[in-house]
């Protein structure tokens, strides 16, 4: 498992009985996870003294239930010498605006685009599917140019304010809201390429103008598209997963299948997780796919 570790100012505390508690920054947030079904005694005293607490309906979502909670706040994590600051806020079905497990991709990708930058290339990036913009921040930051594409208007904005606190407002990052599959396909026809491609795309969504996401359904026919706009010497991709059904064997075959016979390199994947504190335990976050020449 690919375990992001390295964080100081985010850890899982301990998790039991479907949920987990976590330390954003200084602030204890109790929230629900599908993968603990575990039922282990609840000994940390901050299971009571936590801040805010996200509880499940029966019924499908929830509601935030919040006891001394700013209503933003953010956390720092520092990558290749530079600190990346992310602006935190809880809002719609549990979420803070970040995926703390996708540090450990992060680590991955910048030293491949440091490299390339420091050997004297230009190196551009698509993130697809970009929600706050903690790859692109990631991405910039390692001196690559950067096109963020996102269907919300909002996490647009939330990750313009990210660019801001980590001090990347003037970093080469193009902004754009749009549907990532009509996006893609539009590239393709005008003949843009790019060095490497990130995408973490939802299990299921809807575009700007109501187009729906089904990742079961698109997620080959997008990846295909991909490959058309990767350039010739192209130095990764990238793809992540939340869906259940996608396990990491999945996206190696789906790179293997798309982009090796190609480009050649190599594919590699696997879970990645998050450590806790309390048992030592790695939570699992979902899986990564990742191709490289």
């Amino acid at each position: 498992m690919w375990t992001a570790d390295k964080w100081k100012s985010y850890e899982v505390i301990d998790c039991s009985d479907g949920e987990k508690l976590e330390r954003w920054g200084k602030y204890l947030l109790v929230r629900p996870d599908p993968q603990v079904i575990w039922q282990t005694e609840r000994k940390n005293p901050g299971w009571q003294k936590k801040n805010g607490h996200y509880h499940r309906s029966a019924k499908g979502g929830g509601e935030w239930e919040f006891f001394d909670l700013p209503k933003q706040w953010n956390i720092d994590y520092e990558l290749g010498g530079k600190v990346l600051t992310f602006n935190l806020k809880p809002f719609s079905f549990k979420h803070t605006g970040l995926f703390p497990e996708q540090a450990v991709n992060w680590e991955w990708f910048t030293k491949i685009i440091a490299d390339a930058v420091k050997a004297g290339r230009t190196v551009k990036v698509l993130n697809l599917f970009a929600y706050t913009g903690g790859a692109t921040l990631a991405a910039a930051s390692a001196g690559a140019q950067v096109t963020h594409v996102d269907a919300s208007r909002g996490m647009e904005v939330w990750a313009k304010e990210n660019a801001a606190s980590s001090g990347l407002s003037g970093a080469p990052v193009r902004w754009l809201v749009d549907d990532c599959r009509k996006f893609v396909e539009r590239e393709g026809r005008r003949g843009n390429f790019y060095d490497a491609i990130i995408m973490d795309p939802p299990s299921y969504g809807r575009g700007p103008r109501g187009e729906i996401w089904k990742i079961e359904d698109e997620i080959c026919p997008l990846l295909k598209d991909c490959a058309k706009i990767l350039s010739k010497d192209a130095l990764f991709f990238l793809i992540n997963s939340y869906t259940t059904g996608l396990q990491a064997s999945v996206l190696s075959y789906l790179l293997g299948s798309v982009i090796v016979p190609e480009f050649g390199g190599k594919v590699a994947a696997d879970e990645v997780g998050l450590p806790v504190t309390g048992s030592g335990l790695i939570l699992p976050c979902g899986a990564s796919g990742r191709w490289s020449r």
